[in-house]
């Protein structure tokens, strides 16, 4: 026993039958919480919107002209690959502006950092220290021991 929406549907050749798989495959259920396409959707609009594209596959329509006869019965939330334009265009810039942003973050983080080989700059003595010959060996010297460690 077939549906009365499958029995109505045209006979496709093979090539509309794989365009219109497809087309199936990137529109949502609008019923379905999970986000499955009408092409594994068993829902009763899945089975009346895979029959719908099948009859506007055979009366020739192109699939930009499909999409846009679903999205605005349904809204762009139906379409799983929405379109790169208006609001959109945020959606899909978002995570390449926030993988910049955490980019530039970590490079001026990590070139603040002083690399490992360098040494912290030579003690200098100030006007009310006196120069002390010894003293200053002994910074001289625990600096290159330091070096070394």
């Amino acid at each position: 026993m077939a549906s009365p929406a499958l029995a109505a549907a045209p006979t496709l050749t093979p090539q509309q039958e794989a365009r219109a798989e497809a087309i199936g495959r990137n529109l949502r259920c609008p019923l379905c919480d999970t986000g499955e396409s009408i092409a594994e959707s068993r829902s009763d609009i899945s089975v009346k919107m895979r029959a719908s594209v099948r009859e506007q596959v055979a009366a020739g329509r192109s699939d930009g002209q499909i999409y846009d006869y679903f999205a605005q019965r349904y809204g762009n939330f139906v379409l799983l690959d929405p379109p790169k334009q208006g609001r959109n265009l945020l959606l899909w810039g978002a995570p390449l502006a926030a993988l910049a942003v955490g980019g530039a973050v970590l490079w001026g983080f990590l070139g603040r950092r002083r690399p490992a080989g360098e040494a912290a700059p030579a003690a200098v003595p100030t006007p009310e220290e006196p120069f002390d010959t010894y003293l200053a060996e002994v910074r001289r010297q625990t600096r290159r021991d330091g070096d070394k460690a």
